[in-house]
Parts: C-alpha cells; sequence; structure tokens
C-alpha cells in the first residue's frame, strides 16, 4: 500500500523536490525551515498507518479513490502518476478536482493524507511527543474475556461502560448488587496515551478507527469510541445541563418519568465529575479570539464548563487526556463502581441478551452471551440487563437478542449535524496549545445553533484546508496561523439505525436543518471576521476562501448544505423512553417493553435532541433509571 500511495501523496502535497515548490509559495507560506524537507518523505508510510486502522469498507474506499486519480492520469497523459513529473502530476491534480463528478473523491483522499502529513509534521518540530507527567490512574477491577469463566453468575450485567454504563454500574453496585461490566474495547490508561501520537491513537480508541458513516444526502461521519469509558475517552470534555426546555418536553410531551428530580442528578454527576468553567490561563489563542470576536458583536460566549480540573491545555481530549486532567469515566466513575465490587470484562463484544420465556409473568432476562477475540463464548447469567451500547449500538444488540419487535427501534435517531470554518490571523495562532474545546458562542442557541471553539490535537487539524499541490502545501506549512470554530445544531430526529450484526446507519438531513447549517457557517464567518481575521477558509469545494463578511454572504447564497464538510455527533433516541407504549420501546422509566429485566440507561434512552453535548444528560438518566430500578 505505501508504494502505490507515494505518488498520490507527492501530487497532493507537491513533491519536495520540484524546483517550482520553492518556500515563500502561497499566501500562508513564507520562508520555509530546511527541516520541512524531511517530512514529505514520510507521509506514505504514515497513511499506510493510518489506514490500517479503518474498517474495510472505508479502505476500499481510499482505495478505490486512489485508483480513480491514477486511472485519470492514465487516461489524461497516457503515464500513471508515478510516471509524471511534479508540475504534470499537479496539473492532472488541479483538471481532476475541477470535475463536478470527481472532486468529492479528492475530498475523501485529502482527508487521511492530510492526518498524516500534519503528524510527520509535528514530529519534526522539537519535543512535538513528551509524555507528560500524570498521576497515576484509580485502580479498576478489569479483566481480559480470555481470562473470564466460560459460565459466571451476577444479579446485574451492564453492557458498555461509557456515560451510562459507567453510572449504571456504580448505581447498581453501591445498592449492594453483583455487577458485572461488559466492555467490548479495551482499557487504555492515562500513561499510555502520553506515549503515542494522537493520530496513533485514534484508531485504537474509535469504533472502526473513526470510519463510522451515517449513509443518507449527504453521508456524515459519525465518530464514536470503544474503549474502557466509551465515548467518554474521547470526547471534548465539555459538560453542559439540559437545558429547562428540553427536559419539559420530555416530560409534558413524552411523559418521561425519569426526568423526576433531574436537577438533583445532574447535581451528583457534576460532583462526579468535577465540573467547573475552564480557566482563562490555559483557554489558548484560539479560545481567546473566539472570545474576542463575540465580545466585538456584542454576542453571548463565555469560557465552556468542563471536567477538566487542572487542565494542561495539551489540547488532546479526542484521543484520550494524556495528563489525567479529564474525567473520564474510567477515571471519575468506574473506580467507584469497582470498590463497590463491579467487574469490568474486557474485549467482550455481547452477541445476545439470553431470555426465558418461560418465566411467570412472561418472557424475562436470563443472562447474556459474549464473542471473545479468538470466536469462543462465555456466558454471564442474571436476572437484570443494562442495555448501555450506545444509541448505534443498542438497537442492533436488541434485535440480535430477539427483542427488536417494537416498529420504533432503531428509528428517532437524533444527532448533532456540524460543519466548522477556519479563520486566518495574521499573527500566530498555534490552535493547537490550549483546550480542545474552549469557548461557547450562545447568541443563536435559541435559533438551535450552538458555535464552539474547537481546535483539533497537534497533526490533526488539517482537514479543512483547501488546494491541491503547491497550493495546499503552503496551506499546510501556515496552519500555525489559523483558529477554528466548529457549530453543531439541534436536529429533527431524522435517522434510523438498522442492522443486526453489522449496524448500518440512514441519516437524511431535514430541510430545516440545512439552514441552521448554512446561518451557523455564516455567524462563525462573522465571529473570526470580527477578531480579525482576514479571510475565512469556508471548507466549501467552489468557493473555500471568503475575504470578507459580505463575501461570505455571497458565496452562502449558492450554497446548500450539502456543499458543506459535514460530520455529526452524539447519537441519542434509538430505543426512546416514554408513557406512550405506540412510540417508545422503553417505558417511562427506562425499561425495555415486551419483556422484563431489561433496562436502557444509555444514549438510546433520551427521547429526543437534548440540544447541547450530552454527557451530563446521559448520565443523569442512567443514574435517575438505576436508582429507581435498585428502589424496587
Amino acid at each position: 500500500m505505501t508504494t502505490s500511495l507515494a505518488p498520490l501523496v507527492a501530487a497532493l502535497l507537491a513533491d519536495p523536490g520540484d524546483p517550482g515548490d520553492a518556500g515563500g509559495h502561497g499566501r500562508p507560506g513564507g520562508p520555509r525551515d530546511p527541516d520541512d524537507a524531511r517530512w514529505p518523505a514520510r507521509v506514505p508510510a504514515r497513511l499506510d498507518a493510518v489506514l490500517r486502522t479503518l474498517p474495510t469498507p472505508a479502505r476500499a474506499g481510499v482505495r478505490a479513490a486512489a485508483l480513480a486519480v491514477d486511472g485519470y492520469a492514465l487516461a489524461r497523459t497516457g503515464r500513471p502518476l508515478a510516471g509524471l513529473a511534479p508540475a504534470e502530476r499537479e496539473d492532472v491534480m488541479t483538471a481532476f478536482g475541477a470535475r463536478p463528478r470527481l472532486a468529492p473523491l479528492l475530498d475523501l483522499l485529502k482527508v487521511p493524507v492530510l492526518l498524516a502529513a500534519g503528524t510527520e509534521r509535528m514530529l519534526d518540530r522539537p519535543g512535538a511527543v513528551r509524555a507528560p507527567l500524570a498521576p497515576p490512574d484509580p485502580p479498576l477491577d478489569c479483566v481480559p474475556a480470555t481470562e473470564w469463566p466460560t459460565r459466571s453468575r451476577a444479579d446485574a450485567i451492564v453492557i458498555g461502560s461509557g456515560a451510562g454504563g459507567a453510572v449504571a454500574a456504580r448505581t447498581l453496585a453501591r445498592a449492594g448488587l453483583r455487577v458485572v461490566v461488559l466492555e467490548e474495547g479495551h482499557h487504555h490508561t492515562t500513561a499510555s496515551f502520553g506515549r503515542h501520537t494522537p493520530l496513533d491513537r485514534f484508531g485504537a480508541l474509535y469504533r472502526g478507527g473513526g470510519g463510522t458513516v451515517a449513509l443518507g444526502r449527504p453521508p456524515l461521519l459519525l465518530p464514536t469510541g470503544r474503549a474502557v469509558g466509551g465515548t467518554t475517552v474521547v470526547n471534548s470534555g465539555t459538560c453542559y445541563r439540559t437545558p429547562d426546555h428540553v427536559l419539559e418536553r420530555w416530560r409534558a410531551t413524552y411523559g418521561c418519568a425519569f426526568t423526576d428530580g433531574f436537577a438533583e442528578h445532574l447535581d451528583e454527576v457534576e460532583r462526579t465529575l468535577r465540573v467547573a468553567t475552564q480557566p482563562l490561563d490555559v483557554l489558548g489563542n484560539n479560545g481567546l479570539l473566539a472570545l474576542a470576536g463575540a465580545r466585538e458583536l456584542g454576542w453571548r460566549a463565555a469560557p465552556l464548563r468542563r471536567n477538566a480540573p487542572g487542565c494542561k491545555g495539551s489540547c488532546q481530549c479526542v484521543v484520550g487526556c494524556p495528563t489525567g486532567a479529564k474525567q473520564s469515566v474510567q477515571l471519575s466513575v468506574l473506580p467507584d463502581a469497582c470498590a463497590a465490587g463491579a467487574r469490568i470484562v474486557t474485549g467482550a463484544r455481547v452477541s445476545r441478551i439470553l431470555v426465558d420465556p418461560d418465566r411467570p409473568g412472561g418472557a424475562a432476562a436470563a443472562g447474556v452471551r459474549v464473542r471473545r477475540a479468538d470466536s469462543s463464548e462465555l456466558e454471564v447469567l442474571g436476572p437484570l440487563v443494562v442495555v448501555a451500547a450506545g444509541a448505534l449500538q443498542s438497537p442492533s444488540l436488541l434485535r440480535r437478542s430477539g427483542l427488536g419487535g417494537h416498529p420504533r427501534l432503531g428509528r428517532n435517531l437524533s444527532v448533532h449535524p456540524a460543519t466548522s470554518v477556519a479563520g486566518r490571523f495574521t499573527r500566530e495562532v498555534t490552535a493547537w496549545e490550549g483546550v480542545l474545546q474552549s469557548v461557547g458562542v450562545e447568541e443563536l442557541h435559541d435559533r438551535g445553533i450552538l458555535l464552539e471553539a474547537t481546535a483539533t490535537p497537534p497533526g490533526m487539524g488539517s482537514f479543512v484546508l483547501p488546494g491541491l499541490g503547491r497550493e495546499l502545501r503552503a496551506e499546510l506549512e501556515g496552519a500555525g496561523h489559523l483558529a477554528t470554530l466548529g457549530a453543531m445544531i439541534a436536529d429533527r430526529p431524522s435517522g434510523r439505525v438498522l442492522g443486526r450484526g453489522r449496524t448500518l446507519i440512514r441519516y437524511d438531513l431535514d430541510d430545516r436543518d440545512a439552514g441552521r447549517l448554512l446561518g451557523a457557517v455564516r455567524a462563525m464567518g462573522r465571529v473570526l471576521f470580527a477578531a480579525g481575521a482576514q479571510e475565512v477558509l469556508t471548507g466549501i469545494a467552489r468557493a473555500p476562501r471568503a475575504r470578507s463578511p459580505r463575501e461570505l454572504d455571497d458565496v452562502l447564497g449558492r450554497t446548500t448544505a450539502r456543499d458543506l464538510h459535514l460530520s455529526a455527533y452524539h447519537p441519542t433516541g434509538t430505543v426512546a423512553g416514554g408513557a406512550d407504549p405506540r412510540r417508545f420501546p422503553a417505558d417511562e422509566r427506562g425499561w425495555l417493553r415486551g419483556v422484563r429485566g431489561v433496562l436502557v440507561a444509555d444514549g438510546s434512552l433520551l427521547p429526543g435532541c437534548p440540544e447541547v453535548n450530552p454527557q451530563l444528560s446521559i448520565m443523569a438518566a442512567a443514574l435517575a433509571v438505576t436508582t429507581d430500578a435498585a428502589s424496587r
């Protein structure tokens, strides 16, 4: 793979040996450091390592796109990319990108290439990989599935160790139940995060190497974590309380009893996670520029509340905090669960929930069957099964278990569709030094648009860059002058989780939400221009730059949401709880309908979009339903 992709990398980033690629080319480049000649040669090997972490369909897609570019070069010049001089390669790439039907293939290729290139550039900087001093992690009772007995018993079996599963395990263990937590991923320590580059950790910590995609119009990248601690290991650490109007809708419209006393549950979760407003001294330039732009516009904005006391501003939250500051649940909740007697089995994929159909009173949970990595199986038997595999995995698990009969199971998928822009400043920004997600701009939140100043880990922030060849190379070398903002919108739930063995996600962007995304891009541009940006990088292929708010408005007037680079986060709602048995697969207290002893305690239980980063909402809901279950 490395050999076959080397010509493509050279074409996208410009061959460092190209005489026309002298320092100072292009808008952001300036005179180049002589050391910059070293890193491009290492990019193909790094790209090969990135691709190995992706699921087979994603790898196949990248291969197919690379073959299409090579085939285009052959048809246009009579030679493949490897046989072309640097200037000829660049001409081929420019012509390829000018064809509307082919341009999306270049976008597909640019993402992994730029991730690999950004990492290699980072490694050339002095002290780029320096394991920070971090306190030892609190102890966990983790046992690999290969060492767990073939048959065992528990009072409660929790499937998943993320935000909901961790709280469920702690609540039930403290109530005196023997609890076993089953986690498909593995346990990663804070010390291990400090020993590897951010990109190297990405593939190990995300399901499918971060390549989960929701198919639809348009497709959306939808990354979720897979590790002890679930997605809390790789989220931004932002902690919003569930808005009052959202809770009122869940209570009054959907009849969710688990919202009773929700404020107290949120208080307890915040205490556990040590949530506090992020201090200014570690915010970083990316956040400070967002505050400055909002202040100039007179917009509401403030540092975010986060679960990261003592944050050092390493900007690596989404690939595992290397200092242990971010209180992901494997550091804050699961240690309490284990201290109360819970045990965690890792590398344990639950193939089905076992049901006894002949119990007095009707079918009831009897335990679970687990598949180990070597394809052998084990069973954990018990009368209470807590489903906390996440909104994308819980529906498929229930179908595999013969519990997927409710017509709304897997429907009602809500996500936060998201996009981002970058602003170029004359001064150095170095967005990756400081808090990764630092500032919330809430001026448009009542219209369903939440802006958050969001940088990316060192070496991983180049996906918005426009251009090809020497232009793209110059953009990459000038990335230190960019500040980045992200926006997410409150959606109309319009997705669906299909499948039994392999999960298939379908999500079609609602027309109202498409308008909100365009409004979000306009708002982010205004904040950046107000902060002093010379230009805004839009992420729109045919109009990648705007040099004024008016020019940005003109661009957006000719743009649809499908022209944006979109992703999505925070899936919820696929096993929603509520009072109406026709509408909700789970009841108002979280119990799955149609069987006794199966409790839902993850994001899938939330009946509608939470409109904010949902970790606190999920944890408070899990606390509510498991406290109620324990009391019964």
